[in-house]
């Protein structure tokens, strides 16, 4: 049986309030050019399907369009919800949707009761473990211990009791939206700690052939068998230099996994350059990022004066403007009490602007402050 693992698609995500429902629609397109071209029988998304509980309506749509398509291929699909989801909306008419060949698994009564999918060696079971929030599984199942390591153990000790009651060479694929210890994350997946902890360990989900993770962005194998395929695009400036793409599994007759990487394509790039305004703006080689979505940090000793703008105008696609001047004097470490004991209000107030702005206020500025507390004075003498 061949599968295609993807996960976290976001859809309805923004970057840095660029819309990116064109991209999440070309990589559609793209999944399914390679469903038909790779004879792809399932295909496996991991979670984070939306990027809220409540997608906009074009979400909505480019999901059930995407849903279509893939069934109109002839493959199948089993999908669950991530912690960007809604369990109660996904979860919403999924008997009916069964029938159609697209299993949606989003909430908890139906941990530990796969999808049965045959090829030509016999069944294939496919369990779904939604994203599980532990004070929510924890009191639905009776557990005692918290967190996540106990709520996901116990939906895994429930898929080996099912695979154990089923023929010997039953082969099993768990879907899981999990952090696995040892996950390298970036800066765009949402911080699912509980107590502080937000790992779960390997070794969770023994027992199966393979597991299809979603949650980090950045694909990684975690083991032969445990893999997580990331997110279709860079939602982070953190992801500049991940590939993006899915895997592409064959599963034997006695249950080994091959798997492939197939990257995806880049509709526009994102990096971070750095460097002094004049430079960025003239020198030949920035020129490759003209194209790129960008995070920017100027290094001049002070703050040029519209940095923005006449970036963009070399730089279409800047997003993001830091400051970190490289001759930055020491940092003092006086006491704030000790800084100001002999510095007037006047000081203080340009002292700021100085640090605000990176440049030294103007005489105007100077006369401007001098009036603002000068008729602070007058006001709190005439109370």
């Amino acid at each position: 049986m061949r599968l295609l693992h993807t996960s976290d698609w976001h859809l309805g995500r923004s970057f840095h309030r660029e819309n990116l429902l064109d991209s999440q629609a070309a990589f559609v397109d793209h999944l399914i050019d390679t469903v038909r071209r790779e004879r792809i029988d399932v295909v496996a998304v991991a979670g984070d399907l939306y990027d809220r509980a409540l997608p906009p309506v074009e979400a909505v749509r480019l999901l059930d369009e995407a849903l279509g398509r893939i069934r109109d291929t002839g493959a199948r699909a089993v999908l669950i919800s991530g912690n960007h989801d809604s369990m109660v909306r996904l979860s919403y008419a999924t008997g009916l949707i069964d029938a159609a060949g697209i299993h949606l698994r989003a909430s908890l009564e139906d941990v530990g009761s796969p999808v049965l999918i045959d090829d030509e060696h016999g069944p294939v079971a496919f369990y779904g473990i939604p994203y599980l929030e532990p004070e929510i599984a924890r009191p639905h199942w009776g557990l005692q211990r918290r967190g996540h390591t106990a709520v996901l153990g116990h939906a895994m000790d429930l898929v080996r009791a099912d695979l154990a009651s089923r023929p010997a060479g039953t082969r099993s694929v768990v879907l899981s939206h999990a952090f696995v210890s040892g996950g390298a994350p970036s800066d765009s997946e949402r911080d699912i700690s509980v107590g502080g902890a937000s790992h779960v360990p390997l070794t969770v989900f023994d027992g199966v052939d393979y597991t299809a993770l979603g949650h980090l962005h950045g694909r990684q194998t975690m083991a032969g068998s445990v893999r997580y395929s990331g997110s279709p695009l860079a939602y982070s400036f953190s992801e500049e230099h991940q590939v993006k793409g899915c895997w592409i599994l064959d599963i034997g007759p006695s249950g080994a996994v091959a798997a492939e990487f197939a990257p995806a394509p880049v509709p526009r790039p994102v990096a971070r350059i750095s460097g002094r305004i004049d430079d960025l703006l003239t020198a030949d080689r920035w020129e490759h990022y003209t194209g790129h979505w960008l995070q920017v940090t100027l290094t001049d000793p002070l703050r040029p004066a519209f940095p923005m703008d006449r970036l963009r105008e070399r730089f279409p696609h800047a997003l993001v403007l830091d400051f970190a001047p490289d001759d930055r004097p020491p940092a003092d470490d006086r006491s704030w009490s000790r800084r100001t004991a002999d510095r007037s209000d006047s000081e203080l107030v340009l002292d700021f602007v100085d640090w605000a702005r990176g440049a030294p206020a103007t005489g105007e500025e100077h006369d401007l402050v001098a009036a603002a507390l000068e008729d602070v004075r007058i006001g709190e003498a005439a109370r």
